[in-house]
């Protein structure tokens, strides 16, 4: 697979908690000048992305990251405030708690709030499949297309596992037609990149890509 045809699909990300300006700046400055789909950035950032780089760049950030088990008004203010900053994209954890709890109404209603918050910007959905059973995994295939969300993405890089094909594989074959898949977390190699974007997925999202692929 040529180099130009995974870099658009590559959400370059950093969101370690110490995470400085200049690790930012160079994430951006690779971001125009390889092509990528975005920046995925901790939403302290946005708004000087957006004041620094304008329409050069589009951001991404992350919602309820990366535990997920804030209330949804904050979820949701998150997200207002976030494309208030500018993002073009949000990425929100799912509440894992009441998954366990077997509150799946709890989980569509979240996704559908966060959804008309998000308005028109791309909603994904990461599930952290680390910690679901299949059956689980499943059943929010059907919520997320219910809610309506553009994608659904596998981890946050900041569980005990990251993207595996065989969830990609279930999330296609439970997943609406019009719902995309992003792979992240544990992409460790170019022919990793390549296997996921083989598989489905329309995004990858990882902080490494442009070592990987050189």
């Amino acid at each position: 697979m040529k180099n130009e045809e995974i870099f658009p699909k590559i959400d370059h990300t950093v969101l370690k908690a110490f995470t400085t300006w200049s690790d930012i700046a160079k994430l951006c400055d690779e971001t125009i000048k390889y092509g990528m789909a975005s920046v995925c950035v901790p939403p302290c950032y946005i708004k000087k992305i957006k004041d620094t780089y304008g329409d050069k760049i589009n951001v991404c950030t992350v919602i309820g990251f990366p535990l997920g088990y804030n209330t949804t008004d904050v979820k949701v203010f998150e997200t207002k405030k976030a494309i208030e900053d500018g993002a073009g994209e949000v990425d929100m954890v799912i509440n894992i708690c009441e998954v366990k709890n077997n509150n799946f109404s709890y989980i569509e209603n979240e996704i559908k709030q966060i959804r008309l918050a998000a308005k028109d910007v791309i909603l994904k959905v990461i599930v952290e499949t680390c910690y679901l059973t299949d059956e689980e995994k499943e059943k929010l295939c059907k919520i997320v297309s219910d809610a309506k969300a553009d994608y659904i993405k596998t981890s946050t890089g900041f569980g005990t596992g990251g993207a595996s094909l065989q969830d990609i594989a279930l999330f296609k074959k439970h997943i609406s037609n019009d719902v995309k898949m992003k792979a992240s977390g544990g992409i460790k190699t170019k022919a990793d990149m390549e296997n996921y974007i083989d598989a489905g997925c329309s995004r990858i999202g990882t902080s490494s890509a442009i070592s990987l692929i050189d």
